[in-house]
């Protein structure tokens, strides 16, 4: 007997008994309505899919802003991303890494290992430390598969469910798919959770520290941003999508205090792929 016609038994076992039982003040069709969802939000997504998902998601990203066009940064950022994905658990996702042309400040994820930072991110920071950072906290995010969630939250659960049980045939041509990438897409516009964002800054700082990076380049963005003009438009998203600066480098101070002592400014901590490294920073102003 296959789940589903186990579960159509198991509910007509349901209804009938009701029949026999006094259930008070319970509202069936509302339970059996909770109970379904709540074996629909459960299910999971397999890597296939969530690779097919992510390559919607990355293909919307794309047409909000282009890659930037300048081969040597592309490169210089994917080397860096790679080295990084290596020390992760999931080294084997199709990990691809790419700089938007967006003078907006900020970084992307999507899953399946593709991941996104603007022009204007890049543009800000100083060192292939802060680089290894950002890129970290954003693997973080698919690591722990943080957008899955969320648009598991937001979207349909009937949508995920159909999703996570069909066979990829010419999904992209699918009305189902199309709005289940249209709902993930939409996370990109309201954020994550805070303590999503907490947990990927913990792990983005472990997961360069394990590459051989400063430890301390990710707050070192963060408090570059801080000290950036709060009405500068260019952050207007950042600051939407994300929980405050000051937070986020406290909750990291706490952290990182005593703890990483012994990696900071070790002379392994030079840049491993420092091919276009202005005197100013990463990009050359």
């Amino acid at each position: 007997m296959n789940r589903k016609l186990i579960t159509i038994v198991f509910l007509c076992s349901i209804s009938s008994s009701a029949l026999a039982f006094d259930f008070g003040n319970i509202d069936l069709g509302k339970a059996l309505g909770v109970l379904q969802k709540t074996q629909q939000a459960s299910t999971d997504i397999d890597e296939p899919k969530e690779l097919e998902l992510g390559a919607g998601i990355a293909s919307n990203l794309l047409g909000a802003a282009p890659l930037l066009k300048n081969q040597r940064v592309q490169k210089y950022v994917n080397n860096v991303g790679m080295w990084l994905a290596l020390q992760t658990e999931r080294p084997d996702l199709p990990w691809q890494f790419g700089v938007l042309d967006d003078n907006d400040v900020n970084a992307f994820a999507a899953p399946g290992g593709y991941i996104f930072v603007t022009r204007g991110l890049l543009a800000q920071m100083r060192s292939e430390a802060e680089l290894a950072g950002v890129l970290a906290h954003e693997m973080s995010h698919i690591l722990r598969k943080h957008y899955l969630e969320a648009i598991k939250k937001g979207a349909r659960t009937g949508l995920i469910a159909e999703f996570a049980g069909q066979a990829l045939e010419n999904r992209g041509a699918d009305p189902a798919f199309q709005k289940l990438v249209g709902a993930g897409t939409e996370v990109y516009a309201r954020g994550l959770d805070k303590d999503d964002e907490f947990e990927a800054d913990r792990m983005g700082v472990v997961i360069a520290t394990r590459a051989g990076y400063d430890p301390w380049g990710l707050p070192a963005v963060l408090q570059t941003l801080q000290g950036m003009n709060a009405q500068d438009s260019s952050l207007a998203l950042l600051f939407k999508t994300h929980p405050a600066l000051g937070e986020r480098l406290n909750l990291l101070d706490r952290l990182m205090t005593g703890q990483f002592d012994e990696f900071e400014k070790q002379p392994d901590h030079a840049p491993r792929f420092m091919g276009v490294m202005g005197k100013t920073g990463i990009l050359k102003r």
